[in-house]
């Protein structure tokens, strides 16, 4: 089987781990993977191309330029046709929701071409759009030969908008338990972390987990990783808290680094918050957290408790006191701490490594293979 995936979120490059477990699956002949130079995300943010040194791939990685890069629904691939030519892939798998032009464009090319295609996504709201993309996904819907969902939820909101299709419930990518690994534990003569790495935005919780460590009794102290629109106002928030002194301010960290800073925490908080037009479509820091043998809690918005499961704590969303104790408890009981990092790394070595998630990708390529398409 030879595939091409085609996604811009391949610059991160611990998410593209994932591709050398599934280059090496026994049905993949070739693996062709275009991503971008850099993606411009919302609120200025921009992700550029994570060039590691001495990275050993088993698949052919090409960096393609995009067109109206930034615009989420609208932007594209220009060089993709030339690509589908060199390349002539079996299948096709466009990594992106289904009411983007360039899911639309991918789609298009494919069935041109005589390819099958199939495309992702993590949307588990019921959103109906305007024209043109409300076209975009009906042509999606019509011309695919599968769907991934990243949840149950999100593949309950594809049916629910008419796709009749064959679908999964996959995650996007899972971990590398190599690079995700527990370290030594923190040390007991130092103050207890506690982390947070989220986009600092209203619906990530930073205001419920700053109101929840304000009357936190104790040594203490909290490591924020991230940045956004709301950053000046959480600062000027701890501060008025009287608890500035105690939290560490970061910004970017490379996502290889990521499993460095985790070993330092003594646990995760992931205080996420359900809004109208939006709800955790998974978690990535509370599984990231729990492959480092690293306790968490999260909160009940959508995917976190799947996420979870029984290896950790979860309290209902948006309330600081609920957060407060939780925290306490794990500060509190050693015991509590070392059996949820045992569960943790368990469950992500079970159900989210990257193997685990190629794994059952390949197996959706297969069923693509052998969908009828009207």
């Amino acid at each position: 089987m030879k595939v091409l995936i085609v996604s811009k979120i391949l610059v991160v490059a611990a998410y593209r781990r994932k591709l050398d477990e599934i280059a090496a699956q026994a049905d993949i002949d070739q693996l062709v993977v275009v991503t971008a130079p850099a993606w411009q995300e919302s609120g200025g943010r921009r992700l550029a191309f994570e060039d590691i040194a001495n990275e050993t791939r088993g698949y052919d990685l090409r960096v393609e330029p995009i067109l109206f890069n930034g615009s989420y629904h609208l932007f594209v691939w220009p060089r993709l046709a030339r690509v589908m030519r060199e390349v002539k892939p079996d299948l096709v798998h466009i990594d992106e929701e289904p009411y983007n032009l360039a899911t639309a464009h991918g789609t298009w090319l494919a069935r041109r071409s005589g390819t099958r295609s199939l495309f992702f996504t993590w949307q588990n709201l019921l959103r109906r759009y305007p024209p043109p993309f409300s076209l975009f996904e009906r042509y999606a819907f019509k011309n695919s030969a599968y769907a991934i969902a990243g949840s149950k939820e999100a593949l309950h909101v594809l049916h629910k908008k008419g796709y009749c299709g064959p679908g999964a419930v996959i995650p996007q990518f899972g971990v590398d338990p190599n690079l995700f690994s527990p370290g030594t534990p923190p040390s007991n003569a130092r103050a207890p972390v506690i982390g947070f790495i989220a986009r600092l935005v209203e619906e990530k919780g930073i205001f419920v987990l700053l109101d929840a460590v304000a009357s936190l009794n104790g040594d203490w102290r909290l490591h924020v990783i991230g940045t956004g629109p709301l950053e000046r106002k959480a600062r000027k928030k701890a501060a008025d808290l009287g608890i500035g002194d105690r939290i560490t301010w970061e910004r970017g960290v490379p996502s290889t680094q990521v499993p460095e800073r985790l070993r330092t925490f003594s646990l995760l908080v992931q205080p996420s918050l359900t809004r109208r037009h939006w709800k955790e479509q998974f978690g990535r820091a509370v599984m990231e957290a729990m492959a480092c043998g690293v306790p968490v809690i999260g909160s009940t918005s959508a995917e976190i408790p799947t996420v979870i499961g029984d290896a950790g704590l979860v309290v209902p969303e948006g309330e600081p006191l609920a957060l407060r104790q939780a925290i306490e408890r794990l500060l509190i009981d050693a015991d509590l701490r070392r059996d949820l990092a045992k569960r943790g790394r368990a469950r992500v070595l079970g159900c989210f490594t990257h193997r685990r998630i190629a794994e059952q990708t390949v197996t959706a390529y297969r069923a693509s293979l052998s969908t009828d398409i009207v």
